[in-house]
């Protein structure tokens, strides 16, 4: 017990010994200036306030809860002709082979009309959609607009459906949220996020439809072609359309044909039964450091105008060879696809205030687009030319060839201004004559007639 009582003795001893030196010897006022200057660096550095606008851009339910009801899953069934089977090619069996392809649709517009690819549809034989609610509709297509790649349909029923609003896709920035939403392989909507990573992007530079997507980060798969890429209201900014994989599956890029081109193409379609395409009447090419060494000019942006249909809305207004158009209505125009992607929401007789560079002067001229007349053949755009053309050139016929996405005649040297004389030894004087060269005749050759009055013959095997 002694033995018990002297040991708790030492310890006390021992605790006041070790307090007594602990503050005789450490400045107590340190400790309250370094807590000081901490709290003061928490102040400067951290912000404890959530921030509101911040955690509004990135809730994504309410879009989510607005649109996905509004996709649907659309199934394409087409017949193709051929034998199925060696007993089939020796029996002489032609009975066709049957065919599905999938993918997403877009509702806009409460009695059942609905925006998808042209390429989810092509060759249908028959289409049905399947809402988010699984229940399956039969539908009629409406219309097409194959460079664009979309197509209008509608459903057969006198039901009310759940329709998504259109947003105007020229506001959008890059940097922005946005949701892709689809219906894959019938399995209901499925939402992903991401943002707008690009602008006015253009898929291949040989191909002359020039397309002017939204590039988002959002993932795309397949299945999801038709659906809706739209922003955290929910609205409408795009259709989603196109992946750029080596793997076939999402890597990073997805891109959308923006909201305002689809719904001009809608409206065409509904209204008119065809895509009314409004042109101003210039052809020419976006610039770059490349090509402004090569023209000697200072602007390394916006599109050079390298000729000018003379009877056509560009020439009455006064625009001229060697002009550099930099806006259209006030929106900034740096490449090819700025131009040809604004273009694509208007139509004929629509007026366009155009912002062009001459000669270091800005100018603005109010010009009205004229109506696509030209033809589309063989991947090309061709037009008729006037005999004061034809006699400039010192020739006898042919048609002018605007554009194409044909990446191999774009290889092989043709370019917009060449003149198309001949297919397979026959002579072409205007676009009308190209009708009896349709998908059953082979072609074997072509003539043209370069912008330097060169000969020349393409031959295909």
């Amino acid at each position: 017990m002694k033995k018990l009582l002297y040991t708790i003795i030492i310890s006390v001893i021992g605790g006041f010994v070790a307090i007594f030196i602990h503050n005789s010897t450490y400045d107590h006022s340190n400790v309250n200036e370094s807590n000081s200057d901490e709290s003061k660096l928490v102040n400067i550095s951290y912000n404890q306030q959530p921030q509101s606008r911040f955690n509004q851009n990135t809730d994504f339910t309410i879009a989510a809860e607005k649109t996905i009801n509004s996709v649907v899953h659309v199934k394409n069934t087409s017949v193709s002709k051929g034998t199925s089977s060696i007993w089939d090619y020796f029996n002489n069996n032609d009975r066709g082979r049957t065919r599905i392809g999938m993918g997403s649709g877009v509702i806009v517009s409460k009695d059942g009309y609905i925006i998808t690819n042209f390429h989810v549809i092509e060759d249908a034989s028959t289409i049905e959609v399947t809402t988010n609610n699984n229940k399956t509709y039969k539908t009629e297509l409406i219309g097409q607009d194959e460079v664009a790649d979309i197509a209008v349909l509608k459903i057969n029923s006198e039901d009310t459906f759940p329709y998504i609003r259109f947003a105007d896709s020229d506001q959008t920035k890059i940097g922005e949220w946005v949701l892709a939403v689809g219906n894959p392989y019938n399995l209901t909507s499925t939402v992903t996020a991401g943002i707008i990573s690009a602008k006015s992007r253009d898929l291949n530079d040989y191909d002359s439809k020039n397309q002017s997507f939204i590039q988002t980060d959002a993932a795309v798969n397949s299945g999801n072609s038709g659906g809706a890429l739209v922003n955290t209201n929910g609205d409408l900014i795009g259709i989603n359309t196109a992946i750029t994989s080596g793997t076939g599956g999402f890597v990073g890029y997805s891109f959308a044909v923006p909201s305002n081109v689809a719904r001009k193409i809608f409206e065409d379609i509904v209204e008119f039964g065809n895509v009314q395409k409004g042109l101003l009447g210039v052809t020419g090419f976006g610039l770059n450091s490349r090509t402004a060494n090569d023209l000697e000019i200072s602007y390394t942006e916006g599109f050079y105008v390298s000729d000018i249909e003379p009877t056509m809305g560009a020439a009455i207004a006064g625009v001229e060879k060697g002009d550099v158009i930099i806006s259209l209505d006030g929106i900034k125009i740096a490449k090819f696809s700025d131009l040809s992607g604004y273009l694509s929401t208007k139509r004929p007789g629509d007026v366009v205030s155009v912002g062009l560079m001459r000669k270091n002067n800005k100018l603005n001229l109010n010009v009205k687009l004229e109506k696509n007349e030209n033809v589309d053949f063989y991947g090309m755009q061709l037009k008729n030319m006037s005999n004061d053309e034809l006699n400039d050139m010192g020739i006898e016929n042919g048609i002018r060839v605007l554009n194409h996405r044909n990446n191999t005649l774009y290889r092989m040297g043709v370019t917009p201004g060449y003149i198309l004389i001949e297919i397979n030894g026959e002579k072409i004087s205007n676009t009308s004559d190209l009708s009896s060269f349709d998908g059953n005749v082979k072609i074997n050759q072509m003539t043209f007639i370069s912008p330097d009055g060169d000969r020349e013959r393409l031959i295909f095997e």
